[in-house]
């Protein structure tokens, strides 16, 4: 673990909640973050791509990361997420996390351009440079196009401020193959829902996590069962988890969760156009799902979480 940072355990990538006219619901929010909490989980993510980061005005990301700040009043990490489309945007956004006083960043490489691999470092070590934050650096080849590639990662392992690696690629080998090349330099992140216990096992300390904004318990006891080598135990929550597990990998990930979320009764199903509600089809699949889900909702082992 970095002697700067003690990121470890269930992340939430928290939804960022809005009013029936789409405007801003800060307080809805606050709730949404104060809930995962209490329920147990290890740090937030906020405006990250589950809080529809490219749908949110600056100002409202600015009111989200103040609302953040004030929820966990110490009692877990915030991370705020920078996704801009250019690197002097996403130098702005870090500035402002510092003067919040939000606990660290995770940087996307720039959005929209497809930018080759000396770019996407060169984009990275811009934003790392420019701030005294721990700077956690995601990769999601499949939504974002721009792959962070080990060999990528390790040309910036003397940029003192990027001390985490986030990973969404699926590809569970990188996790190796970023140690071979660096050792323990970077504390590794998994970033994809429905390789967790995979990505655990290949040395993944902390997850970022989407369905875990609607079951929270659910996600660090499995992350937690899954890191204690508990393997025999996290199986069958595993098994249990992997449908909805699989929501995350989908395009329409965020409708997906968060109709999930509403479902539990922790938020609203409405997202920010161009994403749209799901189809009447689609929308059943998932109610489906989670009916199954919550009709045979295991009793978890005991990982010494608080009590609900």
């Amino acid at each position: 673990m970095s002697p700067r940072i003690s990121w470890e355990g269930v992340f939430p990538a928290v939804t960022t909640q809005f009013n029936d006219d789409l405007s801003l619901n800060i307080d809805a929010t606050a709730r949404v973050m104060d809930g995962l909490i209490r329920d147990g989980v290890s740090g937030l993510i906020v405006c990250g791509s589950v809080g529809e980061n490219t749908s949110l005005e600056r100002k409202e990301k600015v009111a989200i990361m103040e609302a953040a700040k004030s929820v966990a009043a110490g009692r877990v990490p915030v991370l705020c997420g920078i996704a801009e489309f250019t690197t002097a945007f996403a130098v702005e956004t870090a500035k402002e996390a510092a003067r919040i006083g939000i606990d660290g960043v995770m940087v996307m490489p720039a959005l929209v351009y497809s930018s080759k691999p000396h770019e996407t470092a060169a984009h990275f070590r811009a934003v790392a440079s420019a701030t005294d934050l721990p700077v956690m650096l995601y990769n999601n080849p499949p939504i974002y196009k721009n792959d962070v590639t080990p060999d990528i990662l390790a040309s910036l392992a003397d940029v003192e401020t990027v001390v985490c690696f986030k990973d969404s690629s699926g590809d569970t080998r990188r996790f190796i193959d970023t140690r071979n090349m660096v050792g323990d330099r970077f504390v590794l992140f998994a970033g994809l829902d429905d390789v967790i216990v995979e990505s655990v096992a290949m040395g993944a300390v902390g997850w970022v996590s989407g369905m875990s904004n609607a079951f929270p318990r659910e996600g660090e006891t499995l992350f937690r069962l899954a890191k204690a080598g508990r393997f025999a135990e996290a199986m069958p929550l595993y098994e249990w988890f992997m449908p909805l597990l699989h929501l995350d990998a989908r395009p329409d990930l965020v409708q997906c969760i968060k109709l999930c979320e509403h479902i539990m009764g922790r938020g609203t199903a409405l997202t920010r156009p161009p994403r749209l509600a799901l189809l009447p089809h689609e929308k059943a699949e998932v109610e489906a799902m989670m009916a199954k889900a919550l009709k045979n909702r295991p009793r978890l082992p005991d990982v010494g979480l608080k009590a609900a």
